[in-house]
């Protein structure tokens, strides 16, 4: 099994203080290497000036300015060299509409989950989409963190 410090996600929110309170969770289940984006468009730059980003997961909000989820999953997915990469992607948001939702499975976001979202949910969301159990050493007092919705 892979060892959690080498774990490194993007965090892409418009909202300081959702990234803060992600940061938070990550770090309540042993994530230290979060990088943070304020939009869809700050993402793609940190991504593509990484000649070989070593980004293990990308949580990203829907709803941004400058460039939304939706958006920034379709410049991902579309990127010839981010695309070799197959980097996760697990969308945050608050929106129910099915046909939207729909739309950006179509996109090729990996996971949809609901905000607000709690540590444990968040643990499985990861552990489904990278693929390892975070259980060993996470901290049991955050994991019933939850953060906002938005």
């Amino acid at each position: 099994m892979a060892l959690l410090h080498t774990f490194k996600i993007l965090v892409v929110d418009d909202q300081r203080s959702m990234r803060g309170i992600l940061r938070q969770l990550l770090r309540s289940l042993g994530i230290d290497e979060v990088v943070e984006a304020a939009n869809g468009a700050q993402a793609i730059e940190l991504l593509m000036a990484a000649k070989d980003p070593d980004i293990d997961l990308i949580i990203c909000d829907l709803f941004m300015d400058e460039m939304d989820g939706l958006t920034f999953c379709q410049n991902i997915r579309r990127s010839e060299a981010l695309r070799k990469k197959h980097i996760p992607i697990m969308l945050l948001t608050a929106e129910r509409d099915p046909f939207l939702l729909d739309v950006l499975r179509q996109v090729g976001v990996s996971h949809i989950a609901a905000k607000p979202i709690s540590a444990p949910e968040l643990q499985q969301c990861i552990e489904k989409l990278i693929g390892v159990s975070l259980t060993q050493g996470a901290p049991q007092t955050a994991r019933g963190s939850t953060a906002p919705r938005s």
